[in-house]
């Protein structure tokens, strides 16, 4: 993402050619074909030499990191405690302390091993939940169930594992049929001629649903493979680094670049396996499925030919492998047999384009309170990775800050709310739009002194008022950006108490690149995604586990529930460095004004203490994980929770007062596209009634009323 990128990719590169493969025999007590087996063994070894060689914090290989590899893996295979038994955790014991070993002799016994008591255990249980659910439960029993699996024993025997399910049935049913009185409830309410069913006949409609959608989740697990099990094992190994790098298998590194880029070439709809059929969920707009037209939601897709040639059929194909048949290149054509809702079936011819996903790509409008502010919305730090001059969010936001300017606007929000990152490169375009030249962010590989990423560019793009919407999801792009924009005193960062406090940068290495001769059979690797770097603010802070702290906080519904950075296993230490050497653009000399005056139409505001009151109620039925299963008694505690749940559901109904328009430019490219319209219309929609996005416009008529002295904003 930016020019030391290349080194790192080049010294893994020599790193992994000058490693000796001449791989060593494993004991195997897999059925999987000596071809499988031999490609896993070079993953693992290449994997694991070139973690240890480049990583910025290489893990020491002993007995500590075999058992937290060991933690983590069980957990992949079994996070609930719902299939292994006990036993079968003592039997896989004998590998906890060896896993470091088998790194240094390149053994994969555990994996294998562990692989087939999960298959073994799941084909069991397979066969409990059809009798499990003939019969009505016994819902007059004093009995409970724990939902949070941290505090879950493995069961000690296959009975205990049963009744361990007979509990998990039983409460989703007495779930869905609370979820459903409810329904019948409020429908009810609105008219008198609605048709009401008995308690008993939709408890026995909750256990044939149940039915169905177990069957459909057996047949998921059926379809995993033992690639996918190995993918878990080398993630789970290379987790104890730290919790961002990872193996990502061809598919996955293929569907990481369609998210990063927010383009892909295929058909544009998005497919969803229900019940061994692949169902259609949404058309994209201005897709090659949505000009084609004949593609509808809730069709389900049978079977799918290249062109002219025969027909495939994907009935109780995975998900994945079915994508793979549908997607291809612009241009080319794939022929789609699907069974439309009415049953009918037809042939769909479709003409492959590029899809475009445009709710990832940054978007404004003009909001208007009493004073007209300018507010762009990043989803994410976006940027295509195998395309010269691609689309990239740095150059987005230039647009809309332009196209903002024209219409004349007294100030901007830029909202980074919920943005997971992305392009380091661009965060630091971005940051520099609004100051003139100088460091946005310090980075420091694993050997040698931090270097500054600096704003190279003389000039502003927007110089006026400007609040940046942050909460605890906005995350390490994002987190760059605001942090500085505050440390330069540019911009008034709004929102939680601090972002979620992700500071390091990852590279991905294609693994394809480092196999020669007899290895290049096993291709394709796939690639690793890799820590090689932290980042810390100008100020020297990192931003690891700390975040951004907001300059003005605000309620929110995850103020008390621990999120972020400091929640994940094995994340790095934060540290600091020395500052950089930066001038401050001043813009916080009237700060405390702000803070005061927002802090007061916080505290006058009923919607923000409903917000506050529901934060604690969040946090106290998170916290909630006993669950009684009597039924009288399920009922009296779901009656509680719903009665206390009514007095916060109306919080994000109401319009602020907050107008929005769009900008004209873009109104009139849109004018004629109906999709588009009414996705706008949907859009504005939301912001009129979001709480925070007016309080940041009230902030914006603060701070122009702070630069010219005046105590009333609204004149």
């Amino acid at each position: 993402m930016f020019k030391k990128s290349y080194l790192v990719v080049g010294l893994l590169v020599i790193l992994f050619l000058g490693s000796s493969y001449t791989l060593a025999p494993i004991s195997s007590v897999s059925t999987s074909s000596a071809a499988d087996e031999g490609k896993n063994e070079l993953l693992f070894d290449m994997i694991m030499d070139g973690m240890q060689r480049a990583h910025y914090a290489p893990a020491i290989f002993n007995d500590d990191f075999s058992r937290s590899t060991f933690d983590i893996f069980l957990k992949t295979l079994d996070r609930n405690k719902r299939f292994l038994l006990a036993e079968d955790v003592e039997q896989l014991k004998k590998h906890e302390t060896t896993i470091d070993d088998a790194i240094r002799s390149r053994d994969l016994t555990f994996f294998y091993e562990a692989v087939k008591i999960i298959a073994q255990r799941i084909e069991e249980v397979g066969q409990l939940y059809p009798d499990l659910l003939k019969e009505p439960f016994d819902y007059s029993v004093e009995e409970t169930i724990e939902l949070d699996f941290e505090k879950r024993s493995y069961p000690k025997t296959k009975e205990e594992r049963k009744d361990s399910w007979r509990r998990s049935l039983k409460y989703q049913t007495l779930a869905n049929v609370n979820k459903k009185l409810k329904a019948q409830e409020k429908a009810k309410e609105k008219s008198d001629t609605v048709t009401t069913k008995t308690y008993e006949e939709l408890e026995i409609k909750a256990r044939t649903k149940l039915v169905k959608t177990y069957d459909s989740y057996f047949k998921r697990l059926a379809k995993i493979q033992e690639s996918d099990r190995f993918s878990a094992y080398m993630n789970s190994l290379i987790n104890i680094f730290d919790p961002h790098s990872g193996y990502y298998p061809p598919k996955a590194k293929e569907n990481f670049d369609i998210y990063m880029s927010g383009q892909l070439e295929g058909i544009g709809a998005q497919l969803q396996e229900n019940d061994g059929r692949i169902k259609v969920t949404r058309i994209v707009p201005g897709s090659a499925s949505w000009k084609q037209g004949d593609l509808k939601a809730g069709d389900y897709i049978t079977a799918v030919a290249q062109g002219a040639e025969e027909s495939v059929d994907i009935t109780d194909m995975r998900l994945d492998d079915a994508v793979k048949l549908i997607r291809g290149k612009k241009g080319t054509e794939v022929r789609l047999t699907v069974t439309k809702v009415d049953g009918s079936e037809m042939l769909i011819p479709i003409i492959r384009d590029v899809v475009i996903l445009e709710e990832t790509y940054a978007k404004s409008v003009i909001l208007e309170n009493n004073k007209r502010t300018g507010y762009i919305k990043l989803p994410k730090f976006y940027m295509d990775m195998h395309k010269q001059g691609g689309r990239s969010c740095a150059t987005d936001v230039k647009l809309e800050i332009e196209k903002l300017k024209a219409e004349g606007i007294d100030g901007l929000i830029l909202d980074l709310r919920n943005n997971g990152g992305g392009s380091l490169g661009d965060a630091v375009k971005m940051a520099g739009f609004f100051i003139k030249e100088g460091p946005i962010v310090q980075v420091k590989d694993r050997m040698g002194a931090p270097y500054l990423m600096n704003d190279k560019d003389p000039a502003i793009y927007y110089d006026g008022p400007m609040v940046v919407m942050v909460n605890s999801f906005s995350v390490s792009a994002s987190e760059i950006v605001a942090a500085a924009l505050q440390d330069y005193e540019r911009a008034i960062i709004l929102g939680s108490e601090v972002t979620y406090g992700k500071g390091t940068v990852q590279r991905f290495i294609n693994l394809d690149n480092a196999v020669t001769g007899e290895q290049v059979k096993y291709r394709p690797l796939g690639a690793i995604k890799m820590t090689t770097q932290k980042f810390y603010r100008i100020n020297g802070g990192a931003t690891q586990l700390k975040g951004v702290a907001s300059n003005i906080q605000m309620p929110y519904n995850y103020a008390y529930i621990d999120v972020g950075e400091k929640e994940l296993e094995h994340y790095l230490i934060w540290d600091e460095i020395k500052p950089a050497e930066y001038t401050t653009a001043g813009m916080y000399k009237d700060l405390a004004f702000i803070q005061k005056k927002s802090a007061e139409r916080v505290a006058k505001s009923e919607k923000f203490q409903l917000i506050d009151g529901n934060a604690r109620r969040l946090k106290t039925n998170r916290d909630r994980t006993l669950i009684n299963l009597k039924k009288d008694s399920y009922d009296a505690d779901m009656k509680a929770l719903d009665e206390e749940a009514k007095k916060y559901e109306n919080i994000h109904k109401d319009s602020t007062g907050l107008k929005v328009y769009p900008i004209k430019i873009d109104f009139e490219a849109m004018a004629s596209d109906t999709a588009k319209l009414e996705r706008a219309k949907e859009w504005h929609g939301n912001l009129v009634k979001d709480l925070y996005l007016f309080e940041a416009t009230e902030i914006i008529k603060d701070m122009n009323a702070a630069s010219i002295g005046m105590k009333d904003p609204d004149k």
